[in-house]
């Protein structure tokens, strides 16, 4: 259902992020991530004007991942950038996630490493993202093993353990008792 629209109103900036997966020959997974910024008009930036549809930021970042979901490698790129020559200096420190693994405490890793002037905004951005996506990948390869309990549980309102959504589609991981269901 779209969202309701009540004043007439004039795009000035999309900003998108595309993230593809793709199964590798060799049994491993590439999680590829691109954001890009754009204006609807040509804006003064502090190195010069950038014109109406040029991408103000164009950034990638590539992880490989095992079917356990440990990162494997790890490749950034800034393609375009609002202060060429400094922005796209930061991109090698993202081989940093190279032997990480995209489970429970991920996201607060990437914040100590990658927070503030440690990283590119836009970048760490990303990063979320292709986790999130990875997920999405394993469980659409039949990756989880049958007594694994699902990733996804507890993981949104829907799907709190102690939840009819829960009960219905996973019993097995049903729980109406346990305390602090759902606030992880």
């Amino acid at each position: 259902m779209p969202l309701n629209s009540t004043v007439s109103h004039i795009p000035l900036h999309t900003r998108s992020i595309t993230i593809q997966c793709y199964r590798r020959e060799d049994g491993l997974y590439d999680i590829e991530g691109r954001l890009t910024d754009v204006k609807t008009r040509d804006i003064p930036l502090a190195t010069g004007i950038r014109k109406a549809g040029d991408n103000i930021h164009e950034m990638l970042l590539r992880i490989t991942v095992d079917n356990k979901l440990n990162i494997i490698n790890a490749e950034a790129s800034s393609d375009a950038v609002p202060y060429t020559g400094h922005c796209g200096n930061i991109t090698p420190a993202y081989k940093q996630l190279i032997g990480m693994s995209l489970r429970p405490g991920f996201s607060a890793k990437v914040r100590n490493i990658f927070g503030c002037i440690e990283g590119c905004a836009h970048i760490t951005k990303l990063i979320g993202s292709l986790a999130t996506t990875a997920y999405q990948t394993m469980a659409g390869e039949g990756l989880r093993p049958e007594n694994q309990r699902p990733f996804q549980l507890d993981g949104c309102h829907a799907l709190r353990i102690d939840g009819p959504a829960v009960q219905e589609f996973y019993p097995k991981w049903y729980d109406p008792k346990r305390e602090g269901a759902g606030s992880e």
